[in-house]
């Protein structure tokens, strides 16, 4: 074909372009062209100079942005399953100080990191608005009603009664806020500054088991967390990084690399490993007892220069000091109680019945 433009400067002058335009085979469901151009000069032949147009399957494209956000959709109603469930074993005070606070908060500033990408990416493709702001809706809820109100509730365990109304409680809230929105932002400029570091991004930020294993050797809890949630949440997690790293077909063109992908599958479920054989075989199993983190024993003698009272406070009963030691509970604020006693106490307290002094974990 010819194309003839006018170009109106200071003087009209004719272009004359013959082009030849042939299809190339692709391997993607995309479609090539190959155009060369044959440009005369006076009579002299110019080399040919090609270009490459590409056109995209869009109708391919949608649909498969639009499974995407069903799968996360799904995904974040799993989420939440998990968390009121897990809620619900940690409700009580003692039973929030053994779930760790860096790991529900890690987990809760990956879900806000995503819910920020849905909602940019729904802005930015208006066909696709409704499906990526209804996963942005569900990754929200899940951050902001779940994770987070799960984060205050271990924080609040964590601390004295008389504490948590004072001043210094605000402003320690407050640092936390700013230290979230600082570790959010942060991600954010290191995905959009350093996006050939995304799989080693994710591979750090999958790391949320980590403090939780640190907790259970430092506290030697009893069960802080369900082999249910431990189990889901590790699998719920690997799908989003697995489909755009691992699935050749993805949405979002990345190349998958599958030794990438086996490596995050193998650290995660590492993590988890450990967390189930704390479960079952102990928090220190894996450490000598050597290495072993300095515990409170409840089970010394009472100091024999404190007077100590003669009834347990719970049960308003006289204790009995002449029996086994195991038969009461002396706390580090010398306060002496019948052991099954304090035991129930701090399964919904972890401050000392009589002066609130904080307690340490059994």
């Amino acid at each position: 074909f010819v194309v003839a433009p006018v170009i109106d400067i200071e003087k009209h002058c004719n272009i004359t372009v013959r082009a030849r335009i042939s299809r190339v085979p692709s391997m993607q469901s995309s479609t090539s062209f190959s155009m060369e151009f044959l440009m005369d000069d006076n009579g002299d032949c110019l080399p040919p100079m090609q270009l490459n147009a590409t056109s995209v399957n869009t109708e391919m494209f949608f649909d498969k942005a639009f499974n995407y956000n069903l799968m996360v959709t799904f995904i974040s109603i799993l989420q939440v399953l998990l968390l009121i469930q897990q809620r619900k074993h940690s409700n009580t005070q003692s039973g929030a100080v053994k779930v760790s606070s860096f790991t529900i908060g890690q987990q809760a500033i990956m879900d806000a990191y995503l819910c920020l990408l849905y909602l940019t990416a729904g802005i930015t493709i208006e066909q696709l608005y409704n499906a990526f702001a209804t996963a942005a809706f569900f990754k929200f809820v899940v951050f902001s009603f779940c994770e987070l109100r799960f984060f205050l509730h271990i924080w609040k365990a964590n601390r004295p009664i008389n504490y948590i109304q004072s001043v210094e409680a605000k402003r320690e809230l407050s640092v936390l806020c700013i230290y979230f929105c600082g570790i959010l932002l942060g991600v954010i400029l290191c995905t959009y500054e350093f996006p050939k570091f995304l799989p080693v991004i994710t591979l750090v930020v999958h790391s949320y088991w980590i403090p939780q294993i640190a907790t259970n050797v430092f506290r030697d809890p009893r069960k802080p967390l369900q082999p249910s949630y431990i189990i889901g949440m590790s699998v719920i997690r690997l799908a989003i990084p697995l489909y755009i790293f691992g699935c050749p077909r993805n949405f979002m063109h990345i190349k998958p690399d599958r030794s990438w992908c086996i490596y995050l599958v193998g650290f995660v479920n590492l993590q988890a490993n450990i967390l189930l054989l704390q479960h079952y075989l102990g928090c220190r199993f894996f450490i000598f007892w050597q290495m072993f983190p300095l515990k409170y024993n409840y089970h010394k003698w009472p100091d024999q220069n404190v007077n100590h009272a003669s009834d347990c406070v719970i049960c308003m009963t006289p204790i009995d000091f002449t029996q086994h030691p195991d038969f009461c509970m002396v706390t580090p604020c010398e306060h002496v109680f019948h052991s099954h006693c304090l035991l129930k106490w701090m399964d919904i307290k972890m401050d000392c019945p009589t002066c609130r002094g904080r307690l340490p974990p059994v």
